[in-house]
């Protein structure tokens, strides 16, 4: 049996909120039958996103899992399962050799408990803290067609509060959205990401999942020590906003012109294909609740088939490159998100 990877901790004065070199990163994902192929991928590419992640970024890595179906009567084996943080790869890989994809019964599945369940782990104080949820299927009580649970989840969790705490704790949700089951719903678990300063990541081709996460944990863990080197100069400019009465996309751009007056770079991860939709932005991120997130979904013009299969999928041949460029505006739409949740 190989052994367990090991890498010495970088030497780094403590920095008040966390420091990114050291890494907690769970996984959630959605263990339906549907989902097959990707939990095939997971479980191969593993070690491949580990390795990459711990030697390239320097960091000390905690890994966890969180398996979730559905709520009995549409599935009887579990709701969820959870496996809290580890730091020996081989233990989260055995985790997922274990997964299987199976049951599911209706469309929507167990999102909520699966988000629920990330927010008991045991996190570190001083991590970057990233989630990852790779799915293919919104949760109950957003779309009433085909849901077994119309009212939402049964165990009364819902997925819009359980993302704002997420912030407040300052973890970054990643949507890896499997195309395309997820299209009808894109705009719902954008606003997800968007809420917590992560991304939304459209996917198409299981064999780029260790690919998608790999880069977009790469990006996370820069943005995060671009944030940490700039945390005075932007606590400054945006106090200055605020007292100005600018809205939040003005302060964006104000956190983008600290960065690029010091021609200051990062990692980007190409996601074109992901931008955040005006909706997820400006509707959706706004709601409270599940209540208020359902009355805007069934009332927003074709909601449901806001994306067009042709229009909104990547294309099978999306690379998800991973480069070093100007901090874009996307990225300061992201870190002012970010600013705001660190203030609670």
């Amino acid at each position: 049996m190989a052994s367990a990877l090991k890498v010495d901790k970088v030497d780094r004065p403590e920095l008040a909120k966390h420091d990114s070199s050291i890494l907690d990163l769970v996984f959630i994902m959605d263990c339906t039958g549907s989902m097959g192929s990707y939990i095939a991928s997971a479980t191969s590419s593993i070690r491949a996103i580990v390795e990459e992640i711990v030697v390239s970024e320097k960091s000390d890595i905690h890994l966890a899992l969180i398996e979730y179906r559905d709520h009995p009567p549409q599935d009887h084996t579990f709701v969820t399962r959870t496996h809290d943080f580890t730091a020996k790869v081989n233990e989260m890989k055995g985790w997922l050799e274990q997964c299987s994809a199976q049951g599911g019964g209706d469309g929507p599945e167990a999102v909520a408990d699966g988000l629920h369940d990330a927010l008991k782990l045991s996190w570190r104080e001083n991590a970057t803290k990233i989630c990852v949820l790779i799915s293919d299927a919104p949760p109950h009580g957003l779309d009433t067609n085909g849901d077994g649970f119309p009212n939402g989840c049964p165990a009364g969790l819902d997925p819009l509060r359980i993302v704002r705490e997420m912030a407040e704790k300052h973890i970054t949700l990643y949507v890896v959205g499997v195309e395309p089951p997820i299209v009808p719903y894109r705009d719902f678990f954008m606003s997800l990401a968007y809420i917590t300063g992560g991304q939304y990541v459209p996917m198409v081709n299981a064999k780029l999942l260790a690919k998608v996460i790999i880069g977009g944990v790469r990006e996370e863990i820069s943005l995060d020590r671009l944030m940490q080197d700039a945390q005075a100069d932007i606590d400054r400019e945006m106090q200055r906003a605020e007292a100005e009465g600018v809205d939040d996309t003005e302060k964006a751009k104000r956190i983008n012109n600290i960065f690029a007056s010091k021609n200051i770079r990062a990692k980007q991860m190409k996601n074109e294909h992901g931008a955040m939709s005006t909706v997820a932005k400006e509707s959706y991120s706004k709601c409270a609740d599940m209540s208020e997130m359902k009355m805007k979904f069934s009332s927003t013009p074709a909601a449901a088939a806001s994306y067009s299969a042709a229009s909104a999928m990547p294309a099978a041949a999306a690379t998800y490159d991973l480069m070093d460029d100007a901090v874009n505006e996307e990225q300061s739409s992201r870190m002012f998100q970010k600013w705001q949740n660190r203030k609670k």
